[in-house]
């Protein structure tokens, strides 16, 4: 057993785990953060996406201790707004009815959540395919999701330009 510090949607916790446990079992197993999906235990489909300060990886693919010191953790239930709301990108996955079965859903929607961080502004339907390779295998609605991110985008920035004023 190895010590495992990490910070999981604002809440820090402090376990002894083995050194090969998959992050993916421990937010499932250990903190019960079941939103964060087990899909193909490959890496390849992305339904287990979450942010790791601050960038999306596939949470199937590296053990608890991949990350380096303290890491913070984002699941999909951590992006929640502070009065309980969804978040941008959640709330224009749920307008625009981006949900298909709903099972890599989660992982879509953090792929996209890191690709609005680094830049808020529209986004290219090829550039959104790249970016979230590996998030929608199999997925059709890939064309519908990336207008999803536009639209996620466009409240993103209109909520900075709110708080601006």
């Amino acid at each position: 057993m190895t010590q495992l510090r990490v910070t999981v949607d604002e809440v820090a916790y402090q376990d002894d785990v083995e050194p090969r446990l998959l992050l993916v079992h421990y937010l499932r197993d250990r903190l019960g953060k079941v939103g964060t999906v087990v899909g193909c235990d490959t890496s390849n489909c992305g339904a287990c996406t979450v942010l790791l300060n601050g960038r999306s990886v596939k949470s199937c693919s590296m053990s608890c201790h991949s990350g380096p010191g303290t890491s913070v953790i984002t699941t999909i239930e951590g992006l929640a707004t502070e009065n309980g709301g969804l978040h941008p990108v959640q709330q224009a996955f749920h307008d625009e009815h981006a949900l298909q079965c709903g099972f890599c859903t989660p992982g879509m929607i953090m792929a996209a959540c890191d690709l609005l961080g680094e830049n808020p502004g529209p986004i290219r339907r090829r550039r959104f395919e790249r970016e979230s390779k590996g998030t929608s295998a199999g997925v059709p609605g890939i064309r519908t999701s990336s207008e999803r991110c536009q639209s996620a985008a466009r409240t993103m920035a209109d909520s900075q330009s709110r708080l601006r004023r």
